[in-house]
């Protein structure tokens, strides 16, 4: 997500964008945490058995997590 982005999702929210600076630290941790919970549902997905279904589950959750590190 850039700045850009933020801001323009910011002022469709109503909100001051004179915190813009704020709302892209706060964007940040948001989307970081969704990102976690969401490869936390994958990794709920893995039983241990070394499986095909279970490898998949494991590389989508480190896809998840990735997307965070561009």
């Amino acid at each position: 997500m850039t700045r850009d982005d933020i801001i323009r999702m910011a002022r469709e929210a109503g909100c001051d964008i004179a915190w813009a600076d704020s709302l892209e630290r706060f964007a940040a941790l948001v989307a970081a945490a969704e990102r976690e919970a969401c490869a936390k549902v994958c990794d709920a997905r893995y039983m241990g058995d070394n499986n095909r279904e279970d490898m998949e589950a494991r590389r989508c959750a480190a896809a998840i997590r990735a997307r965070g590190q561009a």
